[in-house]
């Protein structure tokens, strides 16, 4: 969705083995949504989370779309520092609008929230922004088919779940794609 966006608004160009290369990725992520599928004995899937992941995705490919705009005029680092104090002003007025907090933590927990923020949050957005700044976003967007990769692995890892042969083909088709695009040769945006 994100080559085929930044194709036509941006318009970035891909060879035709990055076509492909794109389409082996999205197959692999959608072997790893398939290999979790329960078909017996287990609740029926509900189509309201579909839909919040399909309002997800294109909430991020409109977002990559902006940020790789705006980078054309500003760095990664302001454009991430913009987008991060925008989110956390939008979050906090939504969250009080709708079910106000009461900010009664400790130290700790302020802390850890702050840590959350800055590290995870605000460092992986803005070496995220980086690397968005120095390729084109339909390149770029093979590495955010890894999140089910990761989101897999760490599931065999901390839940101790067992991965299907469709989740590994399909983890492996992803890495394949990350790989050529690691690998292959790219004129800078």
């Amino acid at each position: 969705m994100l080559a085929a966006s930044s194709a036509l608004i941006l318009k970035e160009r891909l060879r035709r083995t990055e076509w492909l290369a794109l389409g082996i990725s999205a197959g692999g992520a959608a072997l790893i949504a398939r290999s979790s599928v329960h078909t017996s004995g287990g609740p029926r899937p509900d189509w309201r989370g579909d839909l919040l992941v399909l309002v997800s995705l294109i909430a991020a490919v409109a977002m990559v779309l902006c940020t790789k705009r705006l980078m054309g005029t500003h760095d990664a680092l302001h454009v991430t520092a913009a987008t991060i104090m925008l989110g956390t002003v939008s979050l906090v007025i939504w969250v009080e609008l709708t079910q106000p907090l009461r900010f009664h933590f400790s130290g700790i927990v302020w802390g850890a929230a702050l840590a959350q923020g800055l590290l995870a949050t605000a460092g992986a957005y803005l070496l995220w922004n980086w690397g968005l700044s120095h390729m084109p976003a339909a390149r770029a967007g093979v590495f955010l088919n890894l999140e089910p990769v990761i989101g897999a692995a760490l599931g065999v890892i901390i839940l101790h779940e067992r991965l299907g042969g469709l989740a590994i083909v399909g983890g492996l088709m992803i890495i394949g794609a990350a790989l050529h695009f690691s690998m292959a040769p790219h004129e800078p945006s």
